[in-house]
C-alpha cells in the first residue's frame, strides 16, 4: 500500500497534538495517510500501554488514516542505532510515503528528539541502494520521501512552514481527546503530569490560533523542513 504521507511519533499522541488538524485535511482532500508509532509509551505516568493502543486506535479512525501500527520501541530507552533504522527503513520501503512528518528536532521529552533524528536519518538511509532490507521475504526497492517535515510539540521553535488548517481544528481536538487517560479530566485520580491540566487543552486551540494569527488564517500548524521549501510562483504564498 502506498501512501502520501507517513506521520511518525515516538508516542501515541504524539502526531495527533502536532499535526491532527493538517494530516485531517489532506485526508479530506482524499490523501492516504499512515501513522506509526515508535513506542507504546508504556513509561507514561498515566493509563497504560494497553489503553495507549486503544486510545491511539480510537484517534486513526477520527483522523481517518488508513493504517496505523507500532514498532514497540522501548519507551525512553529506543536508540538510533543501525537496529532501529533498519527496522524504520522496512516500514519506509513498505509504504513508499512521499511525505514523511515526525518529531520536533528538539523538545522536553529526550525520546522526541531522538524519534526525529532515527526517523530522519532512516528517511535518508532508505534510499540507498545496497542496504537490503525484506518485507514477507521479498527484497524490498529502496525508497526516499521527496520532504520530510518536523512538526512542533512542547517547546515554541519557529516553524519554517505553516499549514492553513483552518476549519480542521475541532477534528484534531477531537483526535487528542481520544487520549482519555493522558489528558484533562476534572474527575480523574491519576497523578498530574505537564500535558494533563486544562491549561494544556488550552494551548493546542490557542497556540494553533496564534500561528494562525502570525500569517493570517484562523488556525495553523507549524512545521520545520530539511531543506529549503520551493514555490512555483511567490502567489502562491499566503
Amino acid at each position: 500500500m502506498k501512501l502520501d504521507i507517513l506521520a511518525f511519533g515516538a508516542h501515541p499522541d504524539d502526531v495527533e497534538l502536532g499535526c491532527g488538524a493538517t494530516l485531517a485535511k489532506e485526508v479530506s482532500k482524499g490523501k492516504k495517510v499512515g501513522i506509526i508509532d515508535l513506542t507504546r509509551g508504556e513509561l507514561g505516568t498515566r493509563g497504560t500501554a494497553e489503553t495507549r493502543d486503544e486510545e491511539a486506535f480510537n484517534a486513526a479512525k477520527i483522523l481517518g488514516v488508513i493504517m496505523r501500527t507500532n514498532m514497540e520501541f522501548a519507551d525512553g530507552f529506543f536508540v538510533n542505532n543501525k537496529e532501529h533504522q533498519l527496522a524504520i527503513i522496512t516500514m519506509i520501503r513498505k509504504y513508499q510515503p512521499e511525505i514523511v512528518i515526525c518529531n520536533a528536532i528538539d523538545d522536553r521529552h529526550i525520546d522526541h528528539g531522538k524519534g526525529s533524528k532515527l526517523v530522519s536519518d532512516a528517511c535518508f538511509l532508505s534510499g540507498l541502494l545496497k542496504i537490503q532490507t525484506l518485507d514477507e521475504g521479498e527484497i524490498q526497492n529502496p525508497w526516499r520521501p521527496k520532504q520530510v517535515y518536523h512538526y512542533m510539540q512542547w517547546k515554541n521553535l519557529e516553524p519554517d512552514v505553516a499549514v492553513d488548517v483552518s476549519g480542521f481544528i475541532d477534528k484534531k481536538m477531537e483526535a487528542v481527546l481520544a487520549y482519555k487517560t493522558q489528558f484533562y479530566d476534572a474527575k480523574s485520580k491519576a497523578p498530574e503530569t505537564p500535558i494533563s491540566s486544562k491549561n494544556f487543552t488550552d494551548s493546542i486551540i490557542y497556540r494553533a490560533k496564534d500561528l494562525g494569527r502570525l500569517v493570517g488564517v484562523d488556525h495553523a500548524e507549524g512545521f520545520t523542513t530539511e531543506r529549503y521549501a520551493a514555490v512555483d510562483s511567490l502567489f502562491d504564498l499566503k
